[in-house]
């Protein structure tokens, strides 16, 4: 299925569909970034693992993405987006459309439980470099938004046995000027 199908699949062709697999799958984020975020399902991406690299300030580790591996799979949530949630999104997640940002818009083929094939897009990181952990409070973060949204025991183990390093400062901390612009205008209260 292909991500225009995917539009006409929900009934919604004025939405779009995201896949969280990291910290976006937690009720708290993803309510902070986006007004009116809907979850279809738990969903799960094949041939991939979960990696960290780079640096994110904010939680003092390295930043998630998903890279190819045969045989494994990463669970995470399906959203249904309005076009203000998702660009919403792009900002906090620093993709760009002119693709200079941090993250890309990166389209994939979901399966959920019932094996029900899903198509959706995906924040996955541009520049790799070397793994970097991450810290052992964002992995928590993430762990709570996965155990929050009913991901398989099975990975909430695999998740929790990642390696993580202690953050060495307090974590969160606040991102940048346009991400603390977004933080005082949370999109909870706004209207659709």
């Amino acid at each position: 299925m292909d991500i225009t199908t995917a539009f006409t699949r929900y009934g919604r062709p004025d939405r779009q569909y995201c896949f969280a697999y990291a910290s976006n799958m937690h009720p708290e984020q993803i309510g902070a970034r986006c007004a009116t975020p809907r979850m279809v399902t738990v969903a799960r991406l094949s041939d991939h693992t979960l990696a960290f690299f780079g640096k994110n300030r904010v939680w003092d580790g390295g930043m998630e993405t998903v890279v190819a591996a045969p045989g494994r799979e990463v669970w995470g949530v399906l959203y249904e987006l309005t076009f203000g949630d998702a660009a919403s999104l792009d900002i906090w997640c620093g993709a760009r459309l002119d693709g200079g940002g941090v993250y890309f818009h990166y389209p994939v083929r979901l399966l959920d439980a019932s094996g029900g094939r899903h198509a959706a897009v995906l924040y996955k990181k541009d520049v790799q470099g070397p793994p970097v952990p991450p810290s052992r409070e964002y992995l928590a973060y993430i762990l709570s938004g996965a155990a929050a949204r009913g991901l398989p025991a099975a990975y909430l183990a695999q998740l929790k046995n990642l390696s993580a390093a202690p953050a060495r400062y307090p974590v969160p901390r606040a991102g940048g000027i346009a991400r603390g612009v977004l933080q005082e205008a949370t999109c909870a209260t706004c209207a659709g």
